[in-house]
């Protein structure tokens, strides 16, 4: 009888010590998911996949740190390969059932709108880690990539300087490319270009035939005035677009090409000498020479254990985002999003290039903007730099956008209207 009192004695004490436990040691017991939503097949994988293995190594690094809160990190990976409407089917199986504490993914803008009602609708946290359009601020998105005027803007501007007249806006057919190009319309009208010295042209994802398209781009520069294009192809369109460049020996001393979605990855399916002297427009490029890119440059080829895999723009958009993350989940003591969304504004976190990432009540970063010159190894000699640039989410340049303004801090509205004083986004209830 004796034993049997000892017995549950035991259990009880068992069952105190349990429930008086300090949450943090008792949270231990279970992962904090992390989604990984990029494709991983299709038009974009040429982009996409490179982006899940940075988060994959993140995550790693991470662990090997002992995880956050005292838990480690688990990586949940799904491919939405390059379907715009399966990117919210997989978003929704990551909130909802995975039940992930914050999603790093998406490429292109369609992809990135085609998820944006389901992480508002379920309060989800998406990282987003390319240059895009502007004209969105969300608050259960983080851009952590360019908007217009931390890329665009800039890049006309060097070219402006480079004596620049006639302009080819050449683009994929999908949101990102139309509203890059008509705020860079405006932008030239408004600098005094003439109608007639602007040519905008779309193709397909995955379009292939260039002879035709890149043949009128050779008669249009061919007006007595120096001519540029600035493209904003996306995903592996890329590859037979700059072939056909070579094709037809359109140099960069002829027309040169800004692009806003070409780096290190895409050129390294490439032989880039035909291209050499072509340009891009990013926030980074793995030739940047300083210590904090030369540690993630090490630590990425041991990782991949391919040592002729580059690293990129997007790359450090992640790396930022991530980190800051991590800090906003050390900050709030916890992986709630609302409480992580009120630790973000404010933080700031070291980039690649030897300056630091500041998040911005608007939800996007702070960044220098980087012109380069393609090289024939594919990387990019740096030929213009900025000071650091503060992301604009709405266009000063577009008349429904110039009087926006996204503050998730003290307006906490996406869309403010700054003469009628009325919220027209999602705002806090």
């Amino acid at each position: 009888m004796k034993l049997k009192s000892h017995f549950y004695l035991a259990l009880a004490l068992m069952a105190v010590a349990a429930i008086a436990a300090p949450m943090h040691l008792r949270a231990q017991a279970g992962t904090i998911k992390v989604g990984v939503l990029h494709s991983l097949s299709g038009t974009m994988a040429i982009s996409e996949t490179t982006l899940k293995d940075t988060i994959l190594m993140m995550i790693e690094e991470q662990n090997k740190k002992g995880g956050l809160l005292g838990r480690k990190l688990e990586a949940v990976v799904v491919d939405p390969a390059s379907d715009w409407p399966l990117f919210a089917e997989k978003a929704s199986q990551l909130l909802v059932k995975d039940k992930v504490a914050v999603v790093f993914g998406c490429w292109t803008s369609v992809s990135r709108k085609s998820v944006l009602p389901v992480f508002e609708k379920n309060n989800g946290l998406l990282f987003y880690p390319v240059q895009y359009e502007g004209e969105e601020s969300s608050k259960n998105v983080i851009y952590t990539g360019a908007a217009p005027n931390q890329q665009a803007i800039p890049a006309v501007d060097y070219l402006m300087k480079e004596g620049v007249k006639r302009w080819v806006l050449e683009g994929t057919d999908y949101v990102y490319p139309r509203t890059t190009n008509k705020i860079l319309e405006a932008y030239l009208l408004s600098k005094g270009v003439a109608a007639a010295d602007i040519s905008i042209n779309y193709t397909p994802f995955g379009h292939s035939d260039w002879q035709t398209r890149v043949a009128a781009i050779k008669r249009f520069g061919s007006a007595g005035k120096k001519t540029a294009v600035v493209s904003t192809i996306n995903g592996d369109a890329n590859v037979p677009f700059y072939k056909e460049l070579g094709n037809q020996k359109v140099s960069a001393e002829d027309i040169p090409v800004v692009a806003f979605s070409v780096g290190e990855e895409e050129l390294s399916g490439l032989d880039a000498k035909p291209l050499v002297g072509h340009l891009a427009a990013w926030n980074y490029f793995q030739s940047i020479s300083t210590p904090a890119n030369a540690a993630f440059i090490k630590q990425w080829k041991a990782y991949i254990k391919k040592p002729n895999r580059t690293t990129n723009d997007p790359m450090e958009a992640h790396y930022i985002g991530f980190n800051l993350w991590v800090k906003a989940v050390e900050k709030a003591q916890s992986t709630d999003v609302e409480k992580v969304l009120a630790a973000l504004p404010g933080l700031s976190t070291p980039n690649l290039t030897g300056g630091t990432a500041t998040m911005l009540a608007n939800h996007h970063i702070t960044k220098p903007v980087y012109i380069g010159e393609v090289r024939a190894d594919g990387q990019f000699n740096v030929v213009f730099k900025t000071p650091v640039v503060p992301g604009d989410a709405w266009s000063d340049f577009l008349p429904g956008s110039k009087d926006s303004e996204a503050d998730w801090v003290k307006l906490k509205c996406g869309n403010y209207n700054t003469k009628t004083k009325v919220c027209s986004g999602q705002n806090y209830k």
